[in-house]
């Protein structure tokens, strides 16, 4: 019988090996062991964090109820959806700014800074004198509002690591104040449209931003001491000449979009062709690009962008698209189209709730399905209503197009996440966001081109059934996405 491995003297262990035997095994039940629970941040400091961010949302989806007032006050036509198109072009550029702006100056600045901005553009705007400047001020507030969710994260992260505490609760009160909202925005702003007309949207911004500034002051974590080298190496780095090459392209794009309707501007077009091929150029250059368009020799990556532009054009065309025609064509004014639009708000909230359980089962795969399906679904309902339809069938029909936007946003950005490299997941994050603010310029120019200067029931109707189609599209992407990924799951479970 061979000897025992423990008591042959060449296999055993010297003393030192013994020891350092131990400390291995000491150190893996270290490792091993349950991780001491860390404390939350405190709630005095995540409420004024939170709270600055919930401009953005409510300033992308208050407008949709003002739209009709801002048209009868200036006798304005299409040219209202660069009320629309201003803000999100702005934010899509000045989002990633302010990320990099706040880890150099402070994210506490930063954040103030932008406060300010909104402020003062909300005193201006409601006297201003043309659309031209309405639409400047808008412009002004999309670049104070995109600054405070970027700084709000930097500031969550830099007081978890000083407190040593844990950000889960702070960053699901960042995630939950975006989404409420966005969705609660269309009827908060009926409501200040029903008191104060179309400026009391712009109005309702004023006490927001001193509330904000001075919680800020008062509870959220002073920032770190910086060098002045550092801002300038940032600004060299902030790719100004991308971000100009951008906006000139999606600036010209829906120029000529919105001229469609009308005499088509073909020169905008050309030069949206140009400036977007030297974005490209520009993107494939730059050392720090604004838009990294490299990403999308992933095709599961460049994929997920394309399909979050068109399901945001089709989501855009109803949340701004319906409350104009029930303002104008059902004429419920601005107060009753933001209670009509309320159940599509609650549904929204529920089904992103349902989705993130759906979500951690079953992946993006059924969720993109499901909530492709629906938004088809919901766009043929779209040609159903007429001027004469009674309130309880629109607020059934805004039931279900609340299903669709929880399913669509939860699977596009958990896709996003799954198919970005892990050292490129903040600026595959970036084009995320502007694939979003793309697909909301669209929609804005979509509707100009069916609904025009007044929303009819046939303009409603062929909304819904460009919405079909997208969606439909979509749909059938979706289906063929969950075919081939069971098409390699059973390859793999057969090569096993």
């Amino acid at each position: 019988m061979p000897p025992s491995s423990e008591n042959s003297p060449a296999l055993r262990p010297s003393g030192d090996e013994m020891a350092s035997t131990a400390e291995d095994q000491i150190d893996r039940r270290a490792d091993t062991a349950v991780p001491e629970a860390r404390p939350q941040l405190p709630q005095r400091m995540v409420g004024p964090i939170a709270f600055g961010t919930i401009l953005q949302p409510l300033n992308s989806s208050m407008i949709a109820v003002a739209l009709v007032g801002i048209q009868a006050h200036f006798g304005a036509g299409p040219a209202t959806a660069w009320l629309v198109s201003g803000l999100y072009l702005a934010t899509a550029v000045a989002a990633p700014a302010a990320g990099r702006l706040a880890d150099t100056l402070g994210p506490r600045k930063v954040s103030l800074a932008g406060l300010a901005l909104v402020a003062l553009a909300s005193l201006v705007a409601p006297f201003a004198p043309s659309v031209g400047v309405l639409v400047a001020c808008r412009v002004v507030i999309g670049i104070g509002t995109a600054a405070q969710y970027p700084c709000g994260l930097a500031m969550v992260r830099r007081a978890a690591d000083r407190m040593r505490a844990d950000s889960h609760n702070a960053l699901a009160a960042l995630t939950v104040c975006s989404q409420v909202m966005v969705a609660l925005g269309p009827t908060l702003g009926g409501v200040l449209v029903g008191g104060f007309g179309w400026s009391g949207i712009f109005w309702a911004n004023v006490p927001l931003t001193v509330v904000g500034a001075t919680a800020i002051l008062l509870w959220a974590p002073a920032d770190p001491v910086r060098e002045s080298s550092a801002l300038r190496r940032t600004l060299a780095e902030l790719d100004l000449p991308g971000m100009l090459l951008f906006v000139a392209a999606m600036g010209l794009l829906m120029y000529w979009l919105l001229s469609l309707a009308q005499t088509p501007f073909w020169w905008a077009l050309g030069g949206a062709v140009v400036a977007g091929l030297c974005t490209v150029w520009r993107s494939l250059r730059a050392p720090v690009p604004f838009l990294d368009l490299r990403l999308l020799s992933n095709r599961a990556l460049s994929f997920t962008y394309v399909r979050t532009i068109a399901t945001y054009t089709a989501y855009y065309g109803i949340f701004y698209g319906l409350p104009q025609w029930l303002e104008e064509s059902r004429d419920l004014g601005a107060s009753g189209a933001g209670l009509v639009m309320l159940p599509l708000a609650l549904m929204g909230i529920v089904s992103t709730l349902t989705a993130t359980r759906v979500q951690k089962r079953r992946g993006p795969g059924p969720l993109l399905l499901i909530g492709s399906v629906v938004l088809a679904v919901g766009g043929l309902l779209l040609t159903l209503p007429t001027h004469t339809s009674p309130v309880w069938l629109l607020v059934l029909l805004c039931l279900v197009l609340g299903i669709p936007n929880g399913y669509n946003s939860m699977a596009n950005q958990n896709a996003v996440y799954e198919a970005a490299p892990a050292a490129q997941a903040g600026a595959a994050g970036g084009l995320y966001r502007t694939a979003q603010y793309v697909g909301a310029n669209l929609a804005a120019a979509m509707l100009a081109l069916l609904i025009g200067t007044h929303s009819t029931d046939g303009g409603l109707h062929h909304t819904g059934l460009a919405i079909a189609a997208i969606s439909g599209c979509l749909a059938v992407a979706a289906l063929g996405r969950l075919r081939s990924g069971r098409a390699r799951g059973l390859r793999t479970a057969a090569g096993a």
